[in-house]
């Protein structure tokens, strides 16, 4: 596990898994955290007990991520299967919010007193449409307050994209030309995720030195990271935050 760097009250709990340490098999090798892989389900739940059992932690929410802009609030209730959505807030200590992840980008957040934690997944899909906007907005502190950590995504050497992403990215933010480079001779370009998100976190007011991380490449490191864009049939790690009782 990778334990984030940044400057959060000690209340604030948080940690990003690697792809060793789990049971899983084959491609899956070896701490798949997703159901939705076509891995053996057995495994994936001794994998997701491994975690919950080395943290001390009462409780994990996963929730199904469809690539959108949907935030959950998890409160006292209980929750009721898997909901989809992007983007998790709690305020309840020692129930741990969730994101997976081979290639797309989570995004963790505490605000500085420690109160409220989020955790968002910013493919470049939901990145584009708002999602990290929305999480902040649900956490309901103003923005100058919160501290985020990027976590392991693909890095901006690797990630090739067409010119549609490209062009959904300058028609929201004009100015972030500077996080696209082309590639010679073609219209594909190569795309600085965690740049694009750090634009976003800028443009909602939280401070440049509140916002950390972003330097892991998941497709390049193939011993630390799974990656869909690597290896297409694969597992997925999980970024982690909570507050500690």
């Amino acid at each position: 596990m990778i334990e984030p760097f940044w400057n959060v009250p000690s209340s604030v709990g948080a940690l990003c898994t690697i792809r060793s340490g789990g049971v899983s098999r084959g491609c899956y090798s070896s701490l798949n955290l997703g159901f939705h892989t076509g891995d053996n389900i057995a495994d994936v739940c001794s994998n997701r007990s491994l975690v919950q059992r080395l943290t001390g932690l009462e409780r994990i929410v996963y929730v199904n991520q469809i690539h959108g802009t949907d935030v959950l609030t998890v409160d006292e209730t209980e929750i009721d299967g898997v909901p989809s959505a992007d983007a998790i807030v709690t305020r309840i200590p020692n129930v741990a919010i969730a994101i997976m992840t081979a290639d797309c980008l989570s995004v963790l957040f505490a605000s500085e007193s420690g109160s409220v934690v989020g955790n968002a997944h910013a493919g470049w899909r939901g990145l584009c449409a708002g999602v990290l906007e929305n999480t902040i907005s649900a956490m309901n502190v103003i923005p100058e307050s919160i501290h985020a950590y990027l976590g392991p995504c693909i890095g901006p050497k690797s990630f090739e994209v067409g010119s549609e992403v490209a062009e959904a990215f300058l028609d929201r933010d004009p100015g972030c030309r500077g996080a696209f480079l082309q590639i010679d001779g073609t219209d594909k370009f190569l795309a600085d995720l965690p740049l694009l998100a750090v634009r976003r976190l800028l443009s909602v007011g939280l401070r440049p030195q509140n916002i950390y991380g972003g330097y892991f490449d998941t497709l390049s490191m193939k011993d630390l990271f799974f990656s869909y864009r690597r290896e297409k049939t694969t597992g997925r790690m999980a970024s982690i935050v909570w507050i500690r009782r």
